[in-house]
């Protein structure tokens, strides 16, 4: 799956953001499958902007969105859906638990969303152990420290089927120790599905082998 951005640029940065120098924001860009990308975004640059243009949940931008070749808004309801069912997942920078329901719970609704669910529970399972959350599995999310929503909020995107992979500052709220045990999952979990990602983050990282950098 092939995504493509063309003058994109967000309608309430404008005029602030055509002052400045960007890779993305009113150029040609191709994200092409399976690489791995990362995005380098100063504060104000419409970094999170940016990752809901493209799981298609904010509209207000000039320019064009095309995934494989057809524009966000020439897919009906049922397609988009489908595509965030089975061909992008993404992880959140505010997460986007929910407080009442646990851990566990946060991560089966996104598991059986499809009819044959990608991972099985046991997969779950270790993926908890591996990101060390296996303790807070029962707990309400509302109860989470940030750091524990956070890697709940990687395995949930982990335990679908994609081949993009968004990301907004995954690891903004885990020490060095556990950003390094996260991102060794999502690798392998994206080079398993030879599926890519795009990660958003204000600072340079060696936390993956990216094949392309940009600046926003």
């Amino acid at each position: 799956m092939e995504i493509q951005l063309s003058q994109l640029m967000p309608i309430p940065l404008r005029d602030k953001l055509s002052q400045r120098k960007s890779d993305i924001w009113n150029e040609e860009v191709t994200f092409r499958p399976g690489t791995f990308v990362k995005i380098k975004a100063p504060s104000g640059s419409g970094k999170t902007t940016l990752i809901h243009y493209l799981y298609n949940i904010r509209f207000d931008y000039t320019g064009q969105i095309r995934v494989d070749n057809k524009p966000w808004p020439d897919h009906s309801k049922n397609e988009i859906a489908g595509i965030r069912q089975q061909h992008i997942s993404i992880i959140f920078q505010d997460l986007r638990l929910f407080g009442q329901l646990s851990a566990s719970e946060n991560i089966e609704l996104k598991r059986v969303m499809i009819p044959q669910p990608y991972c099985s529970a046991d997969k779950v399972k270790e993926m908890a152990a591996r990101l060390n959350v296996t303790h807070v599995l029962q707990q309400s999310g509302k109860t989470l420290s940030y750091g524990e929503r956070q890697r709940i909020a990687i395995i949930r995107a982990l335990s679908q089927p994609f081949k993009w992979l968004l990301m907004d500052e995954p690891f903004s709220h885990l020490d060095a120790e556990n950003a390094r045990l996260a991102a060794e999952l999502i690798a392998e979990e994206c080079k398993s599905r030879q599926a890519g990602f795009i990660l958003t983050d204000l600072d340079d990282d060696q936390h993956f082998a990216y094949d392309v950098k940009l600046q926003l």
